[in-house]
């Protein structure tokens, strides 16, 4: 199956959604000028704030966690970026979840919350905002929001009724030091705090935009969002009839929508009009559904230590992927389509402040772990 073929039925299974903003801008994703260039790279460095905070063990983010073999950039620094920008998320985070009565649960959300990772969702939500002409402050609580929700799914994804996994950023998952019931209220908590953290911490964002942001983020994470793709991943383990179709519907889903959301919710709280924020809509699930092929690809190529949580689980719990389905080199040319789609859906906006989103693209799409 050719390349374009399999885009086509991507857009085609996307078209069905339940949610009116995430069907009707699909169609236009393969149906533009051809002959339209990625954005070019600025042609001096994206300027950076120097913090002055000292670096934790869990703020850090090492050279092979932010490096990207295929740099199309050159001139823009995106090792220090993403650095700079993890430590000001994980300041925020850490100063939004702090230790209290009672402990243990606090403990418990703070251990998975503060673990490390590579923030790639808050700092989306950042670049969006000030892509659109925001700054870093306005996007910071939405961004924060988002990486308590994706570390509430990550918790509950890790227990033994779903994926039943031990190793999650390098660190034994969060049930197996405080146990499954700590660790689902914990999860729990994290996801209700995330709303309540934006609707509370958000300043300089009109009152309409915020509400906008937590429609947003409510409507990612639902029935017809994370929940949606957790459900028929979880009634797919093990049938042998899974196609193309279905595999996509659960990865949108699962994976893309979060991805998506922190990008519309930084340009929503960034002051982006509709037109922009459509184009960072599309853009974002060209970039969800990337990040879900290459982890598929990174999944069947890579060893447990590389990738910081177990390898292989999913051909052990007999999950059909991108290469069981199309093969590593198919799975690769599809990873290659998508992050061009993406990029394109970059032009017109400012390439200076577009680098960053760029340079995202192309470490989703060429990331070792």
């Amino acid at each position: 199956m050719g390349t374009m073929s399999l885009v086509d039925t991507w857009i085609h299974s996307c078209s069905t959604f339940n949610h009116p903003t995430r069907s009707r801008s699909l169609f236009g994703l393969t149906h533009k000028d051809n002959n339209k260039k990625p954005l070019n790279s600025p042609t001096h460095p994206f300027p950076l704030t120097q913090t002055r905070r000292p670096i934790s063990s869990t703020a850090v983010l090492t050279r092979e966690e932010t490096q990207s073999p295929k740099p199309e950039e050159t001139q823009f620094d995106f090792e220090a970026y993403m650095v700079d920008k993890a430590i000001s998320v994980n300041k925020a985070l850490d100063d939004a979840v702090t230790l209290r009565a009672p402990l243990a649960i606090h403990e418990s959300m703070r251990y998975s919350l503060l673990a490390g990772g590579k923030r790639v969702r808050p700092i989306l939500c950042i670049a969006s905002c000030e892509l659109v002409g925001g700054v870093e402050s306005q996007a910071m609580p939405a961004a924060c929001a988002v990486e308590m929700i994706h570390t509430m799914s990550l918790m509950h994804d890790d227990l033994p009724c779903m994926d039943n996994d031990d190793l999650r950023r390098g660190k034994p998952t969060n049930h197996k030091v405080f146990g499954q019931d700590v660790a689902v209220l914990a999860g729990d908590s994290l996801l209700a705090f995330a709303f309540e953290y934006i609707a509370t911490a958000t300043t300089g964002v009109a009152p309409s935009r915020i509400i906008s942001a937590i429609s947003e983020l409510a409507k990612s994470i639902g029935s017809d969002g994370l929940v949606a793709g957790q459900v028929v991943d979880i009634t797919s383990a093990g049938l042998s009839d899974v196609g193309l179709d279905h595999l996509e519907f659960i990865h949108v889903h699962k994976t893309a929508v979060l991805l998506e959301a922190s990008v519309v919710l930084g340009a929503l709280v960034g002051g982006g009009n509709n037109e922009q924020v459509e184009k960072l809509r599309k853009f974002a699930r060209c970039i969800g559904l990337l990040f879900q092929v290459v982890d598929d690809i990174l999944d069947v190529t890579k060893s447990s230590a590389e990738l910081g949580k177990t390898a292989g689980k999913d051909l052990v719990a007999e999950k059909v992927t991108y290469p069981k389905l199309l093969g590593i080199e198919k799975s690769r040319e599809f990873a290659e389509k998508l992050n061009k789609e993406a990029r394109d859906q970059l032009s017109g906006f400012d390439s200076y402040k577009a680098a960053p989103l760029v340079a995202l693209a192309n470490y989703i799409a060429y990331r070792q772990n």
